[in-house]
Order: C-alpha cells, then structure tokens, then sequence
C-alpha cells in the first residue's frame, strides 16, 4: 500500500499534543536545499518496512499511543496514502499528516479523514523554484495552503529558516501573508549536522530495542537512512526527529523517562 522508508515508533513533538508513531513515506517530488531527510527523496526507493508490518505494531499499540502521523518524504506523492489513512483511523488512532503541498487535489481527497496538518511553506509563492528547483511548484503549495486554511481541519503553517528566506524582506513577507488568513508563520531553524556526521545522522537519536516484540520492525536491522545502525541488535529502532512539530511542546520528555516509557511499552506490548 506504501513505501515506507522507515517508521517512529514513539514521539511526543511530531503531532501537538499527542502521543503518536511516524511513518516516513518514501519519495518526494522536491529538492529543497536543506531537507531533513534526503534519504527519502527517491520514489523509487526500497522501502524498509513493509506496510503489513506497520499495522501489526500498530494493532499492539492500540491504548498505547494517540496518533499516527504520516510524514516524508512527501507523504501525498503516494497514491496509497487515502487507504493507509483510513486503515489506521479504523484501528482507532488520530491521522496526522505532514505534507509541503505539492500535489493539493490529493490533499483534498484526504482532508476529511486527518485529525491534525502540519504544512512546510518553502518561500513567498512566487519563489518557491528557487528552493524546490521544480517550476510551478509554488502555484501547488498555494492551492493547498487555500485547501488547508478553509478546511476546518486543525493545522498549523511553518516554515524552515533558510539564509535566502532572510535576505529581501521574504520571511516577513510570508509572515504577513499567513497572519492576513488570521494565523501565524511558525518559524523552524535550520538543524546544522555535527562534525563528523550526515546531516540525518546528526539529527536522530537512537534507542535499541532488543525485545522480541520490537523485531517486527526494521529486522534488517537498519535505520531509515539505511545507514545500518543497530545491525548487532535484531529490532527496531527508537528515534527522536530533530524538528520538533509546530506547536509541540517547547521542551522534549528527558531521554531516560523516555528510555524508560519504551521499555515499558515494549513489554506491555
């Protein structure tokens, strides 16, 4: 049903409010410049966790956590998005969805089944090539930005705090522009990679989970990025994403209260 490039068993800043797993769908139809994941900009990659697989964990995460959040990649790239939307709103969980707006007539067909939206704004619409490098793209982020911001479904707009979005007045530009539909831009800054490390390294943090119940997931062994962590432990892998979701709690639950809830949940489970 998707390619997935890799699955987030837990977070508590990807959906505001809510305790919630990640997919992180395969594929995007953009290059912007600083992407967070560029691991999952190929639409032809492999996916590294079979969709099955997503729904038995979820099946025994059900009173466990609120939502799923479906993020990329480009999420709505993928035809399958509509029925995984569905298959785990049927198992009781709250869709969230994070999405630049590139493909707004999918967007449609979704938004009378997500919970929550979280909506990347690249630059003022009249520039955006210049950070996807794809012509008309800033034409497909506006008519999902007019989808999103009459569709009652809550949301939120946010930006990435490019340099070129600081020079010729442009973030304010966009800042006004979203506070005319009578909300506000919520500004992300860019994560700089430490020494050493890719940018998608430097930006996850891992806990292994050796536990016969988490080997369902990612038994390749391998994190999302391919990057092959975890390859001595049969299991899947625990992460914490760099950017937190617009709206999320300013501060992250200290990592050995969440050592200690994923443990605990991987024995209940």
């Amino acid at each position: 049903m998707l390619n997935i490039g890799g699955v987030t068993p837990f977070t508590t800043i990807d959906y505001p409010g809510e305790l919630a797993a990640v997919i992180f769908c395969q594929g995007c139809p953009w290059r912007c410049p600083y992407c967070h994941n560029p691991h999952l900009l190929a639409a032809d990659g492999q996916g590294a966790v079979p969709w099955a697989e997503v729904l038995e964990f979820l099946c025994h995460r059900r009173g466990l956590l609120d939502g799923v959040v479906f993020s990329g990649g480009e999420p709505t790239m993928q035809a399958g998005l509509p029925a995984a939307v569905l298959a785990v709103r049927e198992l009781g969980f709250k869709a969230g969805l994070h999405t630049a707006g590139p493909f707004p007539q999918r967007l449609l067909e979704l938004l009378p089944h997500l919970d929550w939206i979280g909506m990347d704004l690249k630059a003022p619409f009249e520039e955006y090539e210049r950070i996807t490098a794809i012509p008309g793209s800033g034409e497909e982020a506006r008519a999902s930005a007019e989808l999103l911001r009459r569709s009652g479904v809550p949301h939120r707009f946010r930006t990435t705090l490019d340099p070129f979005l600081l020079e010729g007045g442009r973030i304010e530009s966009m800042q006004r522009m979203v506070a005319t539909w009578g909300e506000e831009l919520s500004v992300q800054n860019m994560k700089q990679p430490d020494a050493g490390k890719s940018g998608s390294q430097a930006r996850q943090v891992t806990v292994q989970r050796a536990t016969q119940q988490s080997s369902m997931l990612g038994t390749s062994g391998k994190a999302p990025d391919g990057s092959g962590k975890g390859e001595q432990v049969k299991g899947f892998e625990m992460k914490e994403s760099g950017q937190p979701a617009s709206g999320a709690a300013s501060a992250p639950i200290p990592w050995l209260f969440m050592l200690g809830f994923a443990l605990v949940v991987g024995l209940i489970g």
